[in-house]
């Protein structure tokens, strides 16, 4: 059963997170995602078979010590943005923001409100959605594509480093993936601090 719902807290969150690039590229003026139907919260929209089903449930099934998906990326066109030198690291944004205020909400609510969390339960089930909300803004930060922080990156590098931002784009799946399998430790000692600095306490699992 918590399998069930750890599964269910990823694919709320990366809803969210692309519903928010969504959303914010329609108001730079961008409504391609609006004309795709997806600027709405129904998962079925958004659900990519392998990264929001298959692979979450294979890391669950397997007792990886990190959980990770991904939904279908809604489609942007950043030649209609009315802020042409910004936009694009605006909406990049958009998703991670979404799931750092959809862990602040929560955690703060266990930190400030813990009445409400009635059960240990359901303690537990918000704090894998702040800690899940957590890791999904700050792995998606990571400044390497295909994550929202290259397009970070690349909107505030000078012209000078546009072979870097030509050598990030051809490599930076296997710059990922070095992260991911050497170094993701790291990454998991800054996501306990944030959820310790939000609801007082370090993350249950640790």
């Amino acid at each position: 059963m918590e399998y069930i719902f750890l599964i269910a807290i990823l694919i709320f969150s990366v809803v969210i997170h692309e519903v928010s690039h969504g959303a914010v590229a329609n108001y730079l003026g961008d409504p391609t995602a609006k004309y795709a139907g997806r600027l709405t919260l129904n998962p079925i929209k958004h659900l990519d078979p392998i990264g929001s089903v298959l692979v979450p449930l294979f890391l669950v099934l397997m007792k990886s010590p990190f959980l990770i998906g991904w939904a279908k990326p809604v489609p942007v066109n950043p030649y209609n943005f009315n802020d042409q030198k910004y936009g694009s690291a605006k909406v990049a944004l958009a998703g991670p923001g979404a799931n750092l205020a959809v862990a602040l909400f929560f955690g703060l609510t266990l930190r400030f409100f813990p009445g409400i969390a009635v059960t240990p339960s359901l303690v537990l089930i918000f704090s894998y959605i702040v800690f899940i909300n957590i890791l999904l803004a700050i792995f998606n930060l990571l400044p390497v594509p295909p994550l929202d922080g290259s397009h970070i990156l690349f909107t505030f590098l000078p012209p000078r480093f546009e072979r870097f931002k030509i050598f990030l784009g051809q490599f930076g799946i296997f710059v990922l993936l070095f992260l991911i399998f050497f170094l993701f430790r790291y990454l998991f000692l800054i996501i306990n601090l944030i959820f310790y600095l939000i609801v007082g306490y370090p993350f249950p699992a640790f």
